[in-house]
């Protein structure tokens, strides 16, 4: 059974495992996962040693955007089951001591929401002010020049209101009015009838996007082109996007949740995906009175150098003073890790390397479905595509299907065990040697080494919640140093790269060597050697720092 501190700040030493319910387990033969099936795999989840299971959407959704467009915020979408379902999930998960994190999905419903449905009705009704809505320029044209993140405007005409409204992803999830006290409430309503159910903690999405520029201004040019939460084919990152989102207004509104979430002893994290993701993480989380933790797209691109590392983590420290990050090399909207930094045939050490640098870096660790068992990212050919997203910006970015294929978990069945039906997306054929079923019973597997890792750093306390400091190694090594004050500090280093590398660093001659098998490894006499994807823990005397 999982075990967490009974620290008031045990989040802090948790870490966070996402399930994306639509591809974990199918039960009913319909193609697409469900909850029963997540709850019949807990026990395999609660065996990685993790602590809390963060559920993407399985709310009423017309599923445009596969649930991150909500039609009913307290009702479970008949897809994946039912509010009982979702009851014995949660009465499973915490006899096994693991916690339930749900998706909040807020700034945005589907156009099928009953509130958009009466706001859009005519310009004077009960919602019409629940969402943005703007009367066209003289020309017609929208009120400015926003743009969605999906593609295009991110104005749609209704001709209902004969005004625009405001979509900041798909055309059918319009912007909810953040301005209109009524939809904050609505809101906290919404998630207090969660809370009541049980669950643990609640994820935000999307949450810089709650609330837009009151004066509609048009967003200047970017100064540098943003490719880290798109990529270079998508015009959205040629806007500086000051005025529709990260507005100061939601400073107060977070401080509502998180005063919400304190009664029932729930914790938070924040998708924070911004032109500055580091100012929003710092004002979202310091002050202990908003978002207990926030992670942002920094180590989702396809950037993967010690040098880049060691920025993300270093800048954080010196700009978020107070607040708490989580690191995140993996989730349903970025290419595989091990495709991503690994290329089309990535060595099977790199799982394993990632995990441990993930796993060692100050902050709490976010782990994505799959990457425990090292899958490279499916390759989904355009007529079986379902991403709206990668549809419209085909063939220079295939959107985010490959990231989210169907779980293997058995040879001994069709599509791996995960559907006895037709599977929402195809099951990758280079995942079906890599299932569950044959990494449980090979001891060197990523999925044992995982297990083993993860295990092993919750005996050291200066991996969970120790001060970090890196030490200037030559590329492609990352060297660092986790100290808890009164303890032996932490060495570890890191060969990102392929080729073996060398290098010295002196206060090694001074460490004892910690074994952590499958991760091969030395340093004698003051110098590290590190095969290709290998990396070294030793533990020093604190005096000797």
């Amino acid at each position: 059974m999982t075990q967490i501190s009974t620290n008031p700040d045990w989040w802090k030493e948790a870490i966070i495992y996402q399930v994306y319910p639509r591809s974990y387990l199918d039960t009913d033969g319909d193609g697409v996962g469900d909850l029963a099936g997540i709850t019949e795999k807990l026990d395999y989840i609660a065996s990685l040693g993790v602590d809390i299971v963060w559920l993407s959407p399985f709310f009423k959704s017309p599923m445009k955007d596969f649930g991150y467009d909500i039609a009913d915020y307290c009702d479970v979408d008949p897809l994946f089951g039912t509010l009982a379902d979702f009851d014995a999930l949660i009465a499973k998960a915490h006899g096994l001591g693991l916690k339930i994190m749900i998706d909040q999905v807020m700034s945005h419903t589907a156009d099928t929401h009953p509130w958009f449905v009466e706001s859009r009705k005519n310009r004077d009704n009960a919602k019409s002010d629940w969402y943005v809505w703007a009367d066209p320029l003289p020309d017609g044209c929208p009120p400015n020049n926003w743009l969605s993140v999906f593609g295009g405007s991110a104005w749609q005409w209704d001709t209902r209101r004969k005004q625009y409204y405001m979509h900041n992803f798909l055309t059918s999830q319009p912007q909810l009015n953040f301005h209109n006290p009524d939809v904050q409430q609505a809101h906290l309503d919404a998630q207090r009838f969660w809370l009541a159910r049980g669950v643990d903690g609640v994820r935000m999405d999307a949450c810089v996007f709650h609330f837009h520029d009151r004066q509609l201004r048009s967003n200047p040019p970017a100064l540098v082109r943003d490719t880290s939460t798109v990529t270079d084919v998508n015009p959205y990152g040629m806007q500086a996007h000051i005025h529709d989102k990260t507005q100061p207004e939601n400073i107060e509104f977070l401080r509502r949740v998180r005063a919400q979430l304190d009664e029932f002893g729930a914790v938070s994290i924040g998708e924070v995906s911004s032109d500055d993701a580091l100012a929003q993480m710092a004002e979202y989380t310091e002050g202990g009175d908003k978002l207990h933790m926030a992670y942002s797209f920094n180590l989702l691109t396809p950037e993967f150098s010690a040098a880049h590392v060691r920025k993300q983590v270093e800048d954080f420290k010196e700009r978020v003073k107070d607040g708490w990050g989580s690191w995140s090399v993996g989730n349903h909207d970025a290419i595989r890790v091990m495709t991503r930094w690994g290329g089309e045939n990535p060595s099977p050490n790199l799982g394993k390397l990632v995990l441990a640098m993930q796993l060692s870096l100050k902050g709490t660790p976010c782990l994505y479905q799959g990457d425990e068992l090292a899958l490279t990212e499916a390759d989904v050919p355009f007529e079986l595509l379902q991403d709206p997203y990668g549809i419209t910006f085909w063939p220079e970015f295939k959107g985010r299907d490959g990231c989210r294929t169907p779980m293997p978990w058995t040879s001994e069945a069709p599509n791996a065990g995960f559907t006895t039906g037709t599977p929402w997306l195809p099951v990758a054929a280079p995942h079906l040697a890599a299932n569950v079923e044959a990494q449980d019973k090979d001891p060197d597997s990523m999925l044992n080494f995982q297990r083993r890792f993860i295990a092993w750093r919750k005996t050291m306390p200066q991996l969970t919640r120790g001060e970090i400091a890196f030490f200037d190694a030559p590329e492609p090594a990352l060297a660092l140093r986790r100290d808890v004050e009164g303890m032996d500090s932490v060495l570890a280093a890191f060969n990102l790269s392929a080729e073996p590398v060398s290098f010295d660093w002196p206060l090694t001659a001074q460490a004892s060597s910690l074994t952590v098998q499958g991760l091969p490894g030395e340093a004698s006499a003051g110098r590290v050697t590190l095969p290709p994807y290998g990396a070294w823990f030793g533990s020093v005397a604190a005096d000797a720092r």
